[in-house]
């Protein structure tokens, strides 16, 4: 249940959602008085969550900071969160999505040797498409890139992040597999994992990666033109802030 109404609270979160809504209300109500508000509120709201500039900062400010590996760090594990790859439903093959950034990370400090494992922790976070197992698809691209085989751990049955934990507890005690482990996730998507993770009781290292924002000084058409873009950011962020709040008032983090 808490999983059906997470899905639908993202689409609760949008605000171009919110934008549609009060549009449908506009168009629908007979009431001039109500029609001018309501015209007030749809360009205020659009002129705020279409500007880059706003989002950009905000952005800056929630992703997790980058981490500079040193040459001779290392760890017994790499935990890697899915939530990077789509499937096509007729031929069930799998597709790198924007967070892919996860797993070149992942293949890259193994190679470098600053992790010895890869656990890959993710099965279908859709609702309706269950058997589509990310999991099971990332552990052969990590054999395509040269991953030994009995360096990789898979949890194919979570489908948020609460379910990351929890089974990556699991694997990690039952396979006796002790510190100090890498959490590798999105930068947006940082804070509320390693919480996540501490909740259970996994103490790992965050190595944040995928930037939605880099702290590049903004140009004026950024500034001050509406962007499409900004929209995705907003729904990024809300998602993780909102999804934070909830597991911490649900006791998940």
């Amino acid at each position: 249940m808490f999983f059906i109404l997470s899905k639908t609270l993202n689409f609760l979160l949008s605000p171009f959602n919110w934008l549609l809504l009060l549009l449908l209300w506009f168009l629908l109500t007979k009431k001039k008085e109500r029609k001018k508000k309501l015209s007030i509120v749809l360009v205020s709201l659009f002129l705020l969550f279409s500007n880059p500039f706003i989002i950009h900062k905000i952005l800056l400010a929630w992703q997790y900071p980058m981490k500079e590996m040193k040459t001779d760090e290392r760890y017994e594990t790499g935990i890697l969160l899915a939530g990077f790859v789509g499937f096509e439903t007729k031929t069930k093959q799998g597709y790198y999505g924007g967070a892919s950034d996860r797993f070149i990370q992942a293949v890259r400090l193994y190679k470098l040797g600053h992790i010895k494992k890869v656990l890959v922790t993710g099965g279908s976070g859709s609702i309706w498409r269950q058997q589509y197992k990310e999991a099971d698809f990332v552990k052969e691209q990590l054999l395509q890139m040269g991953v030994d085989a009995g360096a990789i751990i898979i949890d194919n049955q979570s489908r948020n992040t609460y379910e990351n934990a929890t089974n990556t507890k699991y694997l990690l005690d039952s396979l006796q597999i002790k510190p100090p482990y890498l959490l590798i996730t999105s930068s947006m998507h940082m804070r509320r994992s390693l919480k996540v993770f501490q909740k259970q009781g996994i103490d790992p290292v965050p190595f944040p990666c995928n930037f939605r924002a880099i702290p590049n000084p903004q140009t004026f058409s950024e500034i001050i033109f509406p962007s499409i873009r900004a929209f995705d950011d907003w729904d990024a962020f809300l998602k993780e802030a909102v999804g934070l709040l909830i597991y911490k008032l649900t006791g998940k983090a």
